[in-house]
């Protein structure tokens, strides 16, 4: 089961908003197949596990197989197979998997988590278990749970998890009372918020932050990755048609969202105008209710991000956009990159803006600190006791596909079916 978990977080940022999730085929106490869910649309884990079985026992994936239903090939009779997350037993994009490991002859399934999913929850067992294949369940459950906060949030919720972002001073600033903010911290704590970027599937700023820094907000990491949503608040859609942001959009670089409260239903406003010269250039305007403050609501906001499957954000700011999630109660875990410098300067910009807490027990209680030293930072990690950290687990998902491409370099790369 731990080299199952190993293998899941090679999907780290490739699967949203399916599961992370790895599986692994046993038989006489040998490995004979393994396999991970490696992109969203694409082959399960236990799919690709039952799939390279065939390959390493040397018979290979040609030829039709005695059971065309059985991804092994007959390879997998009598095995155990190791799966992080209960097998699906509904068809989606992929059929149930299920089925696959009932054709492949599995006698034995250990499964790790238990899904939340509705068309799941059970019911993934019971099929297994109803085709007499012994199940045995909550197998290192903790540390496979820790693959798919997310995904738990998210199925469970039907809004993105949010985990809130800022980088600052050691006294607290964001920024100096001039606007200058490059750099607060050093090239390591930038490469990390990549590896954050690349983990959840959207990014979110304020237009203050589109307008003061002309921000492209891509994923830029050392191997290629996939590159999250860009969602702007922009209330009364003030923002450029010609910023980085739109233009990389029309680009096809990364696709962009721009929340908004302006008008832009009515036809003979400017502001409707606008939204469709943005959209055709590629960018999606969302038109939002206002908050109480005439800002976009940051509840209804999440809803709609949610019905188009986006299961996560980064919020990156500004203070006033932080200030607006915290307020609605929305942040599921805030990361802060602290950087050893002070400076100063009773105007210079703190992260979190807002009315701010009257009293001191009226303060938002971020949960539980974790931390890691990043060159000459500090990462500092915020989520309740006992809950799963999703920004902590960038080094874990980097290492995991340095692992991937070391072994693809190898030749020893299993393969994903066509789906």
């Amino acid at each position: 089961m731990r080299r199952a978990i190993e293998l899941a977080w090679r999907g780290a940022g490739w699967t949203s908003p399916n599961p992370l999730v790895g599986c692994v085929i046993v038989r006489e106490g040998r490995v004979i197949g393994e396999g991970w869910h490696e992109r969203y649309g694409q082959a399960h884990a236990e799919r690709n596990a039952l799939a390279d079985c065939p390959l390493r026992s040397g018979q290979g994936a040609s030829g039709q197989p005695a059971n065309p239903d059985d991804p092994a090939h007959g390879c997998a009779q009598g095995a155990t197979a190791y799966v992080t997350l209960e097998p699906c037993c509904h068809t989606g994009k992929q059929p149930p998997c299920t089925e696959a490991l009932i054709a492949a002859g599995i006698a034995r399934v250990v499964v790790g988590s238990r899904d939340p999913n509705p068309l799941v929850a059970g019911k993934g067992c019971e099929a297994l278990r109803a085709a007499g294949i012994r199940v045995d369940a909550d197998v290192l459950r903790a540390a496979c749970d820790e693959l798919n906060s997310v995904f738990f949030h998210f199925i469970t919720h039907k809004t993105p998890y949010v985990v809130a972002k800022w980088a600052m001073s050691a006294d607290g600033k964001i920024a100096c009372a001039s606007g200058d903010a490059r750099w607060i911290t050093g090239p390591e704590a930038r490469v990390d918020v990549h590896e954050l970027r690349h983990r959840l599937a959207a990014i979110c700023v304020g237009i203050g932050t589109v307008l003061a820094d002309d921000p492209l907000l891509t994923c830029r990491r050392d191997t290629p990755g996939s590159q999250p949503v860009r969602v702007v608040l922009d209330s009364r859609l003030r923002i450029p048609e010609d910023c980085a942001l739109v233009r990389s959009c029309s680009e096809g670089a990364a696709p962009l969202i721009v929340a908004t409260c302006a008008p832009v239903a009515d036809e003979a406003s400017p502001e409707a105008a606008k939204a469709k010269r943005l959209a055709s250039r590629g960018v999606e305007v969302f038109s939002v209710a206002p908050d109480a403050a005439g800002r976009v609501s940051v509840s209804h906001l999440l809803a709609m991000l949610g019905s188009c499957g986006i299961d996560s954000l980064l919020v990156e700011g500004g203070a006033g956009v932080l200030a607006a999630f915290f307020e609605a109660g929305a942040v599921n875990e805030a990361v802060v990159y602290v950087a050893p410098k002070v400076i100063g300067g009773a105007g210079a910009p703190s992260p979190v803006a807002g009315k701010g807490a009257p009293r001191m027990a009226d303060a938002v209680a971020l949960g539980r600190a974790t931390s890691d030293v990043l060159g000459d930072d500090v990462k500092l990690m915020f989520a309740p006791a006992g809950a799963a950290r999703v920004a902590s687990q960038t080094r874990i998902a980097r290492k995991a596909a340095d692992d991937w491409h070391a072994s693809a370099a190898e030749g020893g790369a299993p393969c994903s079916p066509a789906s």
